[in-house]
């Protein structure tokens, strides 16, 4: 008799500095990246927004298509790691050269430092579409089909400890010198990935048939429509439709907090490091549930959290919204719609812990990347249609920026419909392969 493979918390953890590494350097991408543009280069607000859309332009392009080639790659030392050793020393070394020439350390003149900082960041944006995919499908690759809610929910909680770093010390470091957090970036993803690489064994599952046909992420897609593929239709349009919801929150709920609740902007930034903190906190439960009550229920709980909160903050008067209930160090006095916040990031925690397992356990091991490439083409098409989707309507009610707590509840009932309809994507019962 097979023995039943078991989990391995140890080897998850150090897995998920792959993923710590990722959010690392997102983190400081996006908190920084604007404010050089803005205060080194005085770009235009249009300009700053185009040029930070072009990260998910360059990952719905690149990311999907480097899954699927990483399933059929083979060397010595597995499919996923390969891509790893190559995009992340370039992202670290493109990190730590664009403060560089950003500021007047070198003798670069003014008008070739733009250009120069463009060519950094764009190499690091195409270097990071290279990696993340083949990072994130090492989960799934090494962890059996009934702990990979609990496996994603350690990987989440890792890249939220390096979300909070890029926040918190980078912010510290950022006022001593603008350089910093790039640099601290560019180290922890060197730092990341060799613990991953010294640390993890991918499994050699193509070595069992080796004349397996290998997968393709555009005939995949095809395929999955043509043959009326339901339960996975279903997840990609529910992973869709609760991104298009979520990015309504992400993009707008500083200026909504300032601009219809009266916030000053620092208090409105709070609002989200509350929303992100309760996320990581219930990353790791997020994942037990999922593996005890099942995905599907649990993601199920987690929309109607979702769309619960939503709708309430909507209806809720504002002078109700800013009242304050507590306060909390660093983050200091905690408002109503701040708790309300908390409680949709443990909701969405729920949502985003275990839809990636759903994902891969809807197909075989061999077309693992394939199916984590498509789950980031439309997780990635909604980050781009979102903004666009929400800030129309916002315009279109007369700059009424309560009305993206309106819009996303419909958005997350899309979701829920998609989600109650479907038939498989719980844990599989027999043994796989791969293991540590």
């Amino acid at each position: 008799m097979q023995e039943e493979p078991k989990f391995n918390y140890g080897k998850t953890f150090l897995l998920g500095f792959g993923f710590f590494a990722v959010m690392v350097a997102w983190s400081v991408y996006n908190s920084f990246v604007p404010l050089f543009l803005a205060n080194r280069f005085n770009l235009n607000p249009a300009a700053i927004g185009f040029f930070m859309t072009l990260d998910n332009i360059a990952a719905l392009l690149l990311q999907p298509v480097i899954g699927s080639i990483s399933d059929r790659t083979r060397t010595k030392i597995g499919r996923r790691l390969p891509f790893m050793l190559v995009g992340a020393p370039i992202a670290a070394l493109a990190f730590l050269l664009a403060p560089v020439v950003a500021v007047p350390l070198l003798n670069i003149p003014l008008e070739a430092r733009l250009p120069l900082f463009v060519a950094c960041t764009m190499t690091f944006m195409l270097s990071m579409a290279i990696w993340r995919t083949p990072v994130v499908a090492l989960m799934p690759d090494v962890t059996p089909s009934k702990y990979r809610s609990q496996a994603n929910g350690v990987i989440n909680f890792m890249g939220g400890i390096g979300s909070i770093i890029a926040f918190l010390i980078g912010g510290k470091l950022y006022d001593i010198q603008p350089q910093y957090p790039f640099w601290l970036a560019s180290g922890l993803i060197l730092v990341g990935v060799l613990l991953v690489f010294a640390f993890i064994r991918e499994p050699r599952i193509y070595d069992e048939n080796p004349n397996l046909e290998k997968p393709n992420l555009w005939k995949s897609l095809v395929q999955i429509f043509r043959d009326k593929q339901h339960n996975a239709i279903r997840i990609f349009l529910a992973i869709f439709f609760w991104f298009v919801a979520m990015n309504a929150i992400e993009t707008f709920i500083t200026l909504y907090a300032n601009h219809s609740l009266g916030m000053s902007e620092g208090r409105s930034v709070t609002l989200m490091t509350l929303n992100s903190l309760a996320f990581v906190i219930m990353a790791l439960p997020a994942g037990l549930i999922g593996g005890k009550i099942g995905r599907k229920r649990t993601i199920s709980i987690g929309i109607v959290v979702m769309i619960i909160v939503m709708t309430s903050i909507f209806f809720i008067p504002p002078g109700t919204l800013t009242q304050e209930l507590f306060s909390l160090p660093v983050l200091g006095a905690v408002p109503v719609v701040g708790l309300m916040l908390v409680i949709a990031g443990l909701g969405w925690a729920l949502i985003n812990i275990n839809s990636l397992p759903v994902v891969v356990d809807l197909t075989d091991v061999t077309q693992i990347g394939t199916f984590t490439g498509l789950y980031y083409l439309f997780s990635t098409l909604a980050a781009i249609v979102g903004p666009n989707v929400n800030g129309w309507i916002v315009k279109l009610t007369g700059d009424n920026y309560a009305s993206i707590f309106i819009i996303g509840p419909i958005f997350m009932v899309a979701a829920l419909i998609s989600i109650l309809g479907m038939k498989s994507g719980e844990a599989k019962l027999e043994p796989e392969s791969g293991k540590f």
